[in-house]
Protein backbone atom coordinates (compact mmCIF):
# COMPACT_ATOMS: atom_id res chain seq x y z
CA UNK A 1 0.00 0.00 0.00
CA UNK A 2 1.42 3.37 -0.96
CA UNK A 3 0.41 7.01 -0.97
CA UNK A 4 1.00 6.86 -4.72
CA UNK A 5 -2.42 5.17 -4.88
CA UNK A 6 -4.08 8.38 -3.66
CA UNK A 7 -4.77 10.71 -6.57
CA UNK A 8 -7.06 13.57 -7.62
CA UNK A 9 -7.21 15.02 -4.10
CA UNK A 10 -9.63 17.92 -3.58
CA UNK A 11 -11.65 19.42 -0.74
CA UNK A 12 -15.22 20.65 -0.40
CA UNK A 13 -17.69 21.60 2.32
CA UNK A 14 -18.99 18.73 4.46
CA UNK A 15 -22.78 18.75 4.42
CA UNK A 16 -25.29 16.21 5.76
CA UNK A 17 -22.66 13.76 6.99
CA UNK A 18 -23.89 10.47 8.44
CA UNK A 19 -20.79 10.30 10.63
CA UNK A 20 -20.30 13.74 12.19
CA UNK A 21 -22.39 16.78 13.03
CA UNK A 22 -20.69 20.10 13.84
CA UNK A 23 -22.37 22.32 16.41
CA UNK A 24 -21.62 25.16 18.85
CA UNK A 25 -22.27 24.82 22.56
CA UNK A 26 -23.11 27.98 24.50
CA UNK A 27 -22.73 27.85 28.26
CA UNK A 28 -21.95 29.83 31.38
CA UNK A 29 -18.85 28.95 33.42
CA UNK A 30 -17.99 30.81 36.64
CA UNK A 31 -20.48 33.52 35.69
CA UNK A 32 -18.92 34.08 32.25
CA UNK A 33 -20.65 33.29 28.98
CA UNK A 34 -18.62 31.01 26.76
CA UNK A 35 -18.94 29.10 23.50
CA UNK A 36 -17.22 25.98 22.21
CA UNK A 37 -17.30 24.43 18.74
CA UNK A 38 -17.74 20.67 18.88
CA UNK A 39 -18.46 17.72 16.64
CA UNK A 40 -21.05 15.11 17.51
CA UNK A 41 -19.60 11.76 16.43
CA UNK A 42 -20.14 8.05 16.99
CA UNK A 43 -18.43 6.14 19.77
CA UNK A 44 -16.12 3.31 18.72
CA UNK A 45 -14.53 0.00 19.61
CA UNK A 46 -10.94 -1.14 19.11
CA UNK A 47 -9.05 -4.35 19.78
CA UNK A 48 -5.54 -5.31 20.76
CA UNK A 49 -5.05 -8.59 18.93
CA UNK A 50 -2.23 -10.94 19.90
CA UNK A 51 -1.45 -13.74 17.45
CA UNK A 52 -0.20 -16.67 19.51
CA UNK A 53 1.49 -18.61 16.68
CA UNK A 54 3.22 -15.59 15.17
CA UNK A 55 4.04 -14.09 18.61
CA UNK A 56 2.93 -10.79 17.11
CA UNK A 57 0.27 -8.13 17.40
CA UNK A 58 -2.18 -7.82 14.53
CA UNK A 59 -2.75 -4.19 13.57
CA UNK A 60 -3.90 -2.32 10.49
CA UNK A 61 -2.48 0.36 8.25
CA UNK A 62 -4.73 2.69 6.30
CA UNK A 63 -5.00 6.09 4.66
CA UNK A 64 -6.47 8.82 6.87
CA UNK A 65 -7.47 11.99 4.99
CA UNK A 66 -7.30 14.14 8.14
CA UNK A 67 -3.72 13.01 8.76
CA UNK A 68 -2.88 13.62 5.11
CA UNK A 69 -4.19 17.18 5.39
CA UNK A 70 -2.17 17.79 8.56
CA UNK A 71 0.98 16.28 7.01
CA UNK A 72 0.51 18.43 3.92
CA UNK A 73 0.56 21.57 6.07
CA UNK A 74 3.86 20.64 7.71
CA UNK A 75 7.39 21.21 6.35
CA UNK A 76 8.52 18.44 3.98
CA UNK A 77 9.91 15.33 5.68
CA UNK A 78 11.37 12.04 4.57
CA UNK A 79 8.09 10.29 5.36
CA UNK A 80 7.32 8.20 2.27
CA UNK A 81 3.63 7.52 2.82
CA UNK A 82 1.93 10.73 3.77
CA UNK A 83 -1.44 10.23 5.42
CA UNK A 84 -1.06 6.55 6.37
CA UNK A 85 -1.29 5.51 10.00
CA UNK A 86 -0.74 2.33 12.02
CA UNK A 87 -3.71 1.55 14.23
CA UNK A 88 -5.58 -1.06 16.21
CA UNK A 89 -8.42 -2.77 14.40
CA UNK A 90 -11.40 -0.55 15.18
CA UNK A 91 -14.82 0.62 14.08
CA UNK A 92 -17.63 2.97 14.99
CA UNK A 93 -20.62 1.78 17.02
CA UNK A 94 -23.38 2.72 14.60
CA UNK A 95 -25.21 -0.63 14.56
CA UNK A 96 -27.91 -2.12 16.75
CA UNK A 97 -25.55 -4.77 18.11
CA UNK A 98 -23.56 -5.30 21.30
CA UNK A 99 -20.06 -3.84 21.50
CA UNK A 100 -18.62 -7.37 21.40
CA UNK A 101 -20.59 -8.18 18.24
CA UNK A 102 -19.47 -4.98 16.53
CA UNK A 103 -15.86 -5.69 17.50
CA UNK A 104 -16.08 -9.26 16.25
CA UNK A 105 -17.42 -8.00 12.93
CA UNK A 106 -14.70 -5.38 12.55
CA UNK A 107 -11.93 -7.92 13.25
CA UNK A 108 -13.34 -10.24 10.60
CA UNK A 109 -13.71 -7.48 8.01
CA UNK A 110 -10.40 -5.73 8.62
CA UNK A 111 -8.09 -8.56 9.67
CA UNK A 112 -9.79 -11.72 8.42
CA UNK A 113 -10.15 -13.54 11.75
CA UNK A 114 -13.42 -14.58 13.38
CA UNK A 115 -12.83 -14.33 17.11
CA UNK A 116 -15.46 -15.99 19.35
CA UNK A 117 -17.40 -13.42 21.36
CA UNK A 118 -16.35 -15.03 24.64
CA UNK A 119 -12.70 -14.44 23.69
CA UNK A 120 -13.17 -10.67 23.41
CA UNK A 121 -12.30 -9.16 26.78
CA UNK A 122 -12.77 -5.48 27.66
CA UNK A 123 -9.59 -3.76 28.86
CA UNK A 124 -11.07 -0.33 29.52
CA UNK A 125 -12.86 2.59 27.92
CA UNK A 126 -11.71 6.16 27.41
CA UNK A 127 -12.55 9.39 25.61
CA UNK A 128 -10.74 10.57 22.50
CA UNK A 129 -10.57 13.94 20.76
CA UNK A 130 -11.85 15.56 23.96
CA UNK A 131 -11.23 19.08 22.64
CA UNK A 132 -13.79 18.82 19.86
CA UNK A 133 -15.55 15.45 19.75
CA UNK A 134 -15.45 13.65 23.10
CA UNK A 135 -16.15 10.26 21.57
CA UNK A 136 -15.83 7.20 23.80
CA UNK A 137 -13.81 4.17 22.71
CA UNK A 138 -14.08 0.72 24.30
CA UNK A 139 -10.85 -1.24 24.09
CA UNK A 140 -10.87 -5.03 23.81
CA UNK A 141 -8.17 -7.69 23.98
CA UNK A 142 -8.17 -11.05 22.23
CA UNK A 143 -5.70 -13.85 21.63
CA UNK A 144 -6.06 -15.55 18.27
CA UNK A 145 -4.35 -18.01 15.94
CA UNK A 146 -4.73 -19.21 12.36
CA UNK A 147 -7.64 -21.49 13.28
CA UNK A 148 -9.72 -18.30 13.40
CA UNK A 149 -8.71 -17.28 9.87
CA UNK A 150 -11.67 -16.77 7.50
CA UNK A 151 -10.20 -14.50 4.82
CA UNK A 152 -7.34 -12.09 4.14
CA UNK A 153 -9.08 -9.08 5.68
CA UNK A 154 -8.56 -5.68 4.11
CA UNK A 155 -11.97 -4.21 4.85
CA UNK A 156 -15.20 -4.15 2.89
CA UNK A 157 -16.74 -2.01 0.16
CA UNK A 158 -14.21 0.70 -0.74
CA UNK A 159 -11.96 0.22 2.29
CA UNK A 160 -8.28 -0.32 1.59
CA UNK A 161 -6.77 -1.73 4.77
CA UNK A 162 -3.43 -3.49 5.09
CA UNK A 163 -2.97 -6.07 7.85
CA UNK A 164 0.37 -5.69 9.67
CA UNK A 165 2.06 -8.02 12.17
CA UNK A 166 4.23 -6.36 14.81
CA UNK A 167 6.47 -8.89 16.62
CA UNK A 168 5.92 -8.77 20.37
CA UNK A 169 9.65 -8.41 21.02
CA UNK A 170 9.82 -5.19 18.97
CA UNK A 171 6.52 -3.69 20.17
CA UNK A 172 8.08 -1.22 22.60
CA UNK A 173 10.54 0.06 20.00
CA UNK A 174 7.67 0.36 17.54
CA UNK A 175 5.55 2.64 19.71
CA UNK A 176 8.48 4.98 20.32
CA UNK A 177 9.53 5.12 16.67
CA UNK A 178 7.93 8.31 15.30
CA UNK A 179 8.68 7.24 11.72
CA UNK A 180 5.59 5.03 12.09
CA UNK A 181 2.61 7.42 12.39
CA UNK A 182 0.29 5.89 14.94
CA UNK A 183 -2.60 6.57 17.29
CA UNK A 184 -2.34 6.96 21.06
CA UNK A 185 -4.67 3.97 21.40
CA UNK A 186 -2.19 1.53 19.93
CA UNK A 187 0.58 2.91 22.13
CA UNK A 188 -1.52 2.50 25.27
CA UNK A 189 -2.63 -1.01 24.26
CA UNK A 190 0.92 -2.24 23.64
CA UNK A 191 2.08 -0.81 26.98
CA UNK A 192 -0.88 -2.44 28.73
CA UNK A 193 0.09 -5.81 27.29
CA UNK A 194 3.76 -5.44 28.17
CA UNK A 195 2.89 -4.45 31.74
CA UNK A 196 0.49 -7.33 32.26
CA UNK A 197 2.17 -10.08 30.25
CA UNK A 198 5.76 -8.87 29.92
CA UNK A 199 8.01 -11.38 28.19
CA UNK A 200 5.71 -14.27 29.07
Amino acid sequence: MSSKNITNIRFCNCEDSQYIKPMRMLFCENGKERSWDIIKAHDSVAALLYHREKDSFVIVKQFRPAVFLKDSQQPPTTKAEKGYTYELCAGITDKDKSLQEIMQEEILEECGYKVPLENLHIITEFYSSVGFAGSKQTLFFAILDESYRQNDGGGIDDENIEVIFIPRQTAYEFILDSSYPKTSGIMFAFLWYLKNYGDH
